[in-house]
């Protein structure tokens, strides 16, 4: 049977899904990737609330001119920043399904150039 991208993706997500959940200690940190944008949640599995959020699309983030991987590795510090903010210095990293290798890469790097630990 032959899968397309994105069934291959949600299968890929859900197998680490089984594996990688957040607390409110330790959230996880999910990532969504679009053609165009690019969103980071910290999410508390337990309680089912999201701590710290921050995308592609916030106004500090918009206004910069460069290619999308340079506005996920800003991404990936503002997500650090708030995260420190609310209190969070470690997490659970949680791809989402895709491969850890461009846009996905640069945002964790920037997260962890933040200051956020996984």
């Amino acid at each position: 049977m032959a899968l397309n991208k994105q069934e291959r993706r949600l299968r890929i997500r859900r197998r680490i899904r089984k594996v990688v959940s957040g607390t409110a200690e330790r959230p996880r940190l999910s990532i969504f990737r679009s053609n165009k944008e690019i969103y980071a949640q910290l999410i508390d599995d337990k309680s089912g609330k999201t701590l710290a959020a921050a995308s592609s699309r916030l106004k500090e983030i918009t206004g910069t001119p460069g290619t999308k991987m340079e506005t996920a590795f800003l991404v990936g510090k503002a997500i650090a920043e708030k995260a420190l903010q609310a209190g969070i210095e470690t997490c659970a990293f949680d791809r989402g399904g895709y491969l850890y290798h461009g846009r996905i890469q640069r945002l964790a790097e920037g997260a962890r150039e933040g200051g956020l630990k996984f």
